[in-house]
Formats: structure tokens, C-alpha cells, sequence
């Protein structure tokens, strides 16, 4: 039962007086508490603003504080009071930041004027907006359109992500990879293959409603924090939790609601799983196929009895199809194979499959344990395959729940950034632009990336994030960015991609979501998609870090001006001073999606875009949701081996994707390093290992190359065999740039094969 189930790394339960405690820590370097008050009670509600941490949906019937520790963490850091200016690079150089730890180089502060890489004394300098944007579009202008590449971050709005698709097409390229590349592209291809929809199909009503979810590799005590609300007030109505996460991950163990009082002074804790199960790195596929074969088993034995079906067979009849060859390959895979590639027994599968076949409405959550494998669109399709076994998808209470990890990495593709042409209806932006859009496909990320080691990418325009340090291939990466011609990277503060610069390279510092955004028209709002589907307007109170500061669209109108030839359809001036005005392109654009767009925007809990899948409208080739039939057990691409370890990439409860906010990993009992090697006792005897000893972990994918990462404390942690574990974006280093999602190319992080050298 769930108050049996213990984390012995934590401190204590998520939420409670360690959230508390952890937001304080932070605090420190910030402006005074009545900025920080306000701000934060204007946080993910109607009228205020939309956090930049993660996509979690913003409820109609909010909390007096509708935020959580990640949420706290990520606005307390913009709000901070300490300032990167030109002045900094007089007593630094890029070579000697190079030393510097990603945590350092966050605590130098909002950055806060447009800066130049000077390579004759190693140091970025001041340099105008005009200045900035007249040598970008100069050298945009001289390249080969084909080698320029788009590159997104979730944190740019709906507004300024529209436009900043628009010049790349303008330009002449579909080149716009997008941080979902490394993290969710398996669910927008995994989920579209199967359900005709590339998002989740629940709602805020569902969760409400639903008797039992099932967990994959998804971790809301450090990542989504937020959904632990829902979670609690569902284990209060009896529904069921089951979980399989090779880590024992604390929010899914117990919670403290820090804005309950009762919870607070008492210590009360809300167990949330019942049933934990740690599944080995890349076993889900044989887990769920175990979970599956329960399923049928029980059917099997209603039919010889003649007592009431457990498939829900009207759905399986008349809105599926590959029911009979999924079905015929459960039957015939043994127990056996299933207990070996999943790491579990069949007992625990058993008492699981019992708890869905006795829920009603089931919801299945996931994250990038699921998503980060070479076989990810596989563990996506099996996950919607254990749905449609009881019809659970497209009914209340009920459906597939990928939870993202970024503001709005889901909305920005919705309206544009995809390298995809056939995602973007080409001929709407012909007509109202007047020019003929690329109709190739751009590149992803992992062809970027081996573009940029191949020397063919010679440009990269970065609308946010620390893509040098967020993919895989580190240190051949750095030197191939440095390689290029150009690097413009849009940022609010330092991180480690603005250390390699490129020939020519510009760091161009952004407005926070914070922060007022004013044009010819006044203070702006710009909008975001959560994980749900839902469109909420957002609009800045606090004074500008600095008053050199852009907002992240007048950046990219002000690119586009410079490097595109003028065009009377192209109003980026008239754009930049009234964004109301691009919600109206972007409801010409998707008119579905975006109807009545400015009226609706900030509709409290935000207006639903709407989902074929959630209503039973299937758009596969099919007409209908799609049994997958898996071709193997595993989400691996190499085999087990002798010596050869399955490495997870974690983040510990101090960051946010590469942001790297303290070094206290309460949930995991880490404090004052990073620089850890995560393994379970028995696998640390059998390598003939000590706790505390220094290691180095080497790549093991057998491809030739020889990558490391050295320097880690053997550290004993509750982990299957085989398992081990070490912090992202650090460990990076060791994934291959062709270890990825065989359909989607994400990186496979999940379970990178190493091997240890002492």
C-alpha cells in the first residue's frame, strides 16, 4: 500500500516546509519581498502571468497562490537584483568563464545590454541594437539559406514564435528545430502515429474525474510540482496511483500541501502511490505488455464464464484497428521474457493490471522516461495501447496525459516552428505574405548537429536556450558552434552556449515575462499553450531589468528587417508596436484553433484550442486509433553486455532543464555537488566499486568514439540493477549523437549504455 512505500534518499515528502526552505534559499539575491510577493500572487492566474517554468495547466478555480517550489525558483531568479553588464567582461575573459560552473554563470544576473564577441581581447562588448541587427542580416544575407539554422527554446511566446517562423520561411528555410526535439518530438510523432493527435488528450475536468492513473517515467515532485494538487485531491476520493519510474522519485511517494494550514502545522502527508514499481531503464514496453496480458487474462476468463467483458470491445470494434495482432502477440509472449526485459515479477504486474481492470476511467501520465529512447514512439504507442484495452481515451476522466516540461514548447509549434513542411499550411502564409515558402524539410536537431560537425550549418539563430549545452556530443558540439559563422543566441542571462562563440556572435538579452513590455501601443500581453491545449494570456508589472532590454518579438521583427528584403505583407514595425495585431495573423493562420483569439486570451483556466482525439475524431490514415505491435521488448538499441551499464540523465530538484539554481538535491539526499555517480549497493559490490570513490564514466555505444566523464563519487542509490544514474546536462557528454528516437531522432538519455572505469 502507499503509506508502506519510502524513499530512503529523501529528506522528507515533496512539497511541505523543504519546498518552503528551498524557495527561501534562492531568494536571497532577489529584489525586495514586496516585489516578490506580488509577482508571485499574480503567478498562472487571469490578468497576471503565465510562469516560465514548466507547461502545467492553470486551473479556472485557482489557488490564493497558483505556484509551486520550480515556479517559485524560476521567477525569484528572474527578479534577481543582479546585473551582468559590459562592465563584467573587463575583469573576465570568454576562455577563463570556460572554468566557471553553469551555476556561476547564472548568479552573474540578467544580462543587460546587446554584446558582441571581440576575439582580438577575448571579451564580449557593448554594441547598439542597430549595430546588432545591421551586421546580422549583412552576414544572414551572404549565406546559403539552407545553412541557417532557427533554433527555439519553449519560452518565447505564441506572438513572437509566429514571427520568428515566418522570417526563417521569409528567408528561405523550413530550419526550425525546437527544444522539443530533445524532449517531447517522440509524443508528437509517437502520439499522432497512433491517435492522429501529436498532444495529450485530457483536460483539467479529467483529472477530476478519473479513478486511477498510471504512471511512465514522470517525475512532478521536481518537474511539475503542481500537478501534486490534483493528485492529492484525488487519493482523497479513493482513485488508485500506480507508478513505474526506475527512481524513486519523491513526489510520487508522498506530499505535504504547503498551502494547506492543516498540512502545514501538522505534517500531515498525503501518500500518492500505491503501487511503485521500478521498472529497469528501457523495460516500459515489456511492463505494459505485462500489464496488457492481465488485462486479456481477465477477459479470456469473463468470456468462459459468461460474466461481463473486461475490453471495452464497442471501442476496440468501432474506433481501433491492429486490435487482433497486438492481442495475438501478448498472448504469446511468456512470462518469463516479460519479468526479464522489465526488471519486475509478475506478482507486482498482476496486482497492478488488477488496479486498471478495476478502474473506471483511467488516465495515463508520461514524461521523458518514456519519450528519451531509442524506442520512445514505441513506449508511447504501448501506453495508448493499455488505454484502448477498457476504452480508456476520449471519454471523461479518462486519456493520455504527456506531461511538458517547458512554458510553451507545445504552443509554439502549434503556430509554426516545425521543420516539418506539411505541418504548416504553406498556401495561407503565400496568400496573406506574398511569397513562396520552402517546401523542403529543415533540419532536426540531430541533424543540426551533425550538420554543424560536418561544417554545412554556418549560421544558428537561438530565440532562447543553451542548445551547446543541452545535446548530445558536448565537446565535439563546442567546437563545431565556435566554427560557424555566426552565433546569435537571445537570452536573459549568461549560460555556457554564449562561451563558444562563433565567428561572428552576438548576445542579444530579452525582456523576462515579467517585465513590461512597452510599444507604440502600450504594455503588451503575449499568450502560451499548456499541456492541455489551453491558450492564456500573460502581461508584465515589473520594471525592466534594464532599460536596454527588447522584448523577444521586437528581437525578431528587428532580425527580419534587417535580413529580409522589404515587402509591404511584411509589417514587422506595425507588428513589433501592437501584438494584438499578430494574434489576428495567427487566427487567419489556424482559425480552428485560434478562433475569436484577442477576445478569449485570458479566460480564466485559458480557452481550449480543442483535440480530435479527446472527442473520439481520429485523424490517421486509418480514421481510427492504432494498436501498435511491438518488435521488441526493450526501448534499447544495444544489447546488455558484461560491464555495460544503462545510464539515466537526471536533473536534480535545484534546476530547470540546463539552469542550475543550487547544488541541494533534497529528494535524492545530495548537497554541495553534482559530481555524482548514482548506483544501487549490489551493482557497486559487484563492480568491485567503493562508496565514495572516484570514477569515470566512458560511453560503451560502439561506434568508435571515445567519450568521458570523469571526476563522479560512486553514491549508493535505490536503483534496479543495471541501472545507474547521473545529472543532466553534465552527462550529456556521453550520449551519441546517433543514440536517438528511431522516429523522431530525440536523444535517447534515458538509458545510455557506459561503462565505469575506476
Amino acid at each position: 500500500m502507499a503509506d508502506t512505500i519510502k524513499n530512503p534518499e529523501s529528506e522528507g515528502p515533496a512539497g511541505g516546509w523543504g519546498s518552503v526552505k528551498s524557495v527561501a534559499r534562492i531568494y536571497g539575491g532577489t529584489q525586495p519581498p514586496a516585489a516578490v510577493i506580488e509577482e508571485l500572487a499574480r503567478q498562472n492566474k487571469p490578468g497576471g502571468f503565465m510562469c516560465v517554468s514548466c507547461a502545467w495547466p492553470k486551473p479556472v478555480n485557482y489557488h490564493p497562490f497558483e505556484f509551486c517550489e520550480n515556479g517559485a525558483k524560476a521567477t525569484l531568479s528572474d527578479l534577481t537584483s543582479a546585473r551582468c553588464t559590459p562592465d563584467f567582461w573587463n575583469d573576465h575573459t570568454v576562455s577563463e568563464l570556460l572554468g566557471w560552473k553553469d551555476y556561476d554563470l547564472e548568479k552573474t544576473g540578467r544580462l543587460t545590454h546587446p554584446l558582441r564577441y571581440d576575439a582580438g581581447t577575448d571579451r564580449y562588448v557593448e554594441v547598439t541594437w542597430d549595430e546588432a541587427f545591421d551586421k546580422i542580416g549583412a552576414t544572414l544575407r551572404g549565406l546559403p539559406k539552407e545553412s541557417v539554422v532557427f533554433y527555439s527554446s519553449g519560452h518565447a511566446g505564441l506572438e513572437a514564435s509566429y514571427l520568428y517562423a515566418l522570417l526563417a520561411r521569409v528567408y528561405g528555410n523550413n530550419n526550425l528545430p525546437q527544444s522539443s526535439n530533445m524532449c517531447h518530438e517522440t509524443t508528437s510523432v509517437g502520439l499522432n502515429k497512433v491517435i492522429g493527435s501529436p498532444v495529450g488528450t485530457v483536460v483539467w475536468d479529467d483529472l477530476e474525474k478519473a479513478d486511477a492513473f498510471f504512471f511512465f517515467g514522470q517525475n512532478p515532485g521536481s518537474n511539475s510540482p503542481r500537478f501534486l494538487h490534483p493528485l492529492q485531491e484525488a487519493k482523497k476520493r479513493g482513485a488508485r496511483i500506480v507508478t513505474f519510474n526506475p527512481v524513486i522519485e519523491q513526489g510520487l511517494v508522498s506530499f505535504v500541501n504547503p498551502q494547506s494550514p492543516f498540512d502545514m502545522l501538522t505534517g500531515h502527508e498525503t501518500p500518492i502511490s500505491d503501487q511503485y514499481l521500478q521498472v529497469r531503464a528501457g523495460g516500459d514496453i515489456a511492463a505494459i505488455l505485462g500489464l496488457c496480458k492481465v488485462v486479456i487474462e481477465a477477459d479470456d476468463a469473463a468470456v468462459a464464464s459468461g460474466s461481463q467483458r473486461v475490453l471495452d470491445v464497442d471501442f476496440i470494434d468501432k474506433h481501433t484497428t491492429g486490435f487482433d495482432s497486438f492481442i495475438a502477440m501478448v498472448r504469446e509472449t511468456p512470462w518469463s521474457d516479460i519479468e526479464r526485459e522489465s526488471g519486475l515479477t509478475e506478482a507486482d504486474l498482476r496486482k497492478a493490471g488488477e488496479i486498471y481492470i478495476g478502474a473506471e476511467r483511467v488516465i495515463g501520465v508520461y514524461g521523458m522516461g518514456l519519450t528519451q529512447h531509442s524506442q520512445g514512439a514505441l513506449n508511447v504507442g504501448m501506453v495508448v495501447n493499455l488505454l484502448m484495452l477498457c476504452g480508456n481515451i476520449g471519454r471523461e476522466g479518462a486519456g493520455c496525459c504527456p506531461v511538458r516540461g517547458h512554458s510553451n514548447v507545445q504552443g509554439q509549434r502549434t503556430v509554426g516552428i516545425a521543420e516539418k513542411a506539411k505541418l504548416i499550411p504553406m498556401d495561407k502564409l503565400k496568400q496573406f505574405f506574398d511569397f513562396d515558402p520552402p517546401t523542403e524539410d529543415g533540419t532536426t536537431i540531430v541533424d543540426a548537429v551533425k550538420g554543424l560537425m560536418a561544417g554545412k550549418i554556418k549560421a544558428f539563430i537561438s530565440l532562447g536556450g543553451n542548445l551547446v549545452r543541452a545535446v548530445p556530443e558536448q565537446k565535439e558540439m563546442e567546437r563545431a558552434w565556435a566554427d560557424q559563422e555566426l552565433t546569435v543566441i537571445v537570452s536573459t542571462k549568461l549560460n555556457r552556449s554564449h562561451l563558444f562563440p562563433g565567428k561572428d556572435a552576438y548576445i542579444l538579452p530579452c525582456l523576462s515575462r515579467l517585465e513590461i513590455d512597452e510599444q507604440a501601443t502600450g504594455n503588451q500581453s503575449v499568450t502560451t499553450e499548456d499541456s492541455f491545449s489551453h491558450i492564456s494570456g500573460s502581461i508584465g508589472k515589473r520594471p525592466p531589468a534594464s532599460r536596454h532590454l527588447k522584448s523577444e518579438l521586437a528581437i525578431v521583427a528587428g532580425i527580419a528587417k534587417a535580413a529580409l528584403e522589404a515587402s509591404s505583407k511584411l509589417k514587422w514595425d506595425e507588428w513589433t508596436g501592437d501584438y494584438s495585431l499578430v494574434r489576428d495573423l495567427i487566427e487567419f493562420t489556424y482559425p480552428k484553433d485560434f478562433k475569436d483569439f484577442n477576445a478569449r486570451m485570458f479566460e480564466p483556466g485559458g480557452f481550449y484550442r480543442g483535440n480530435g482525439a479527446h472527442e473520439r475524431i481520429w485523424h490517421t490514415p486509418e480514421k481510427k486509433a492504432v494498436f501498435t505491435t511491438p518488435k521488441q521488448l526493450n526501448a534499447l538499441d544495444f544489447e546488455d553486455a558484461d560491464g555495460r551499464f544503462r545510464l539515466i540523465t537526471m536533473r536534480s530538484n535545484d534546476q530547470f532543464n540546463t539552469t542550475i539554481y543550487g547544488y541541494s538535491d533534497r529528494f535524492r539526499g545530495i548537497e554541495g555537488t553534482r559530481d555524482v555517480l548514482l548506483m544501487s549497493a549490489s551493482d557497486i559490490e559487484a563492480a568491485g566499486l567503493k562508496k565514495g570513490q572516484v570514477v569515470k564514466l566512458v560511453s560503451d555505444f560502439g561506434d568508435g568514439v571515445r567519450r568521458e566523464l570523469g571526476g563522479l563519487v560512486v553514491t549508493p542509490h535505490n536503483l534496479p540493477k543495471g541501472t545507474i544514474g547521473a545529472y543532466y546536462p553534465e552527462a550529456n557528454v556521453l550520449n551519441a549523437i546517433d543514440h536517438h528516437d528511431e522516429l523522431s531522432k530525440t536523444p535517447a538519455s534515458k538509458a545510455i549504455p557506459v561503462r565505469i572505469e575506476a
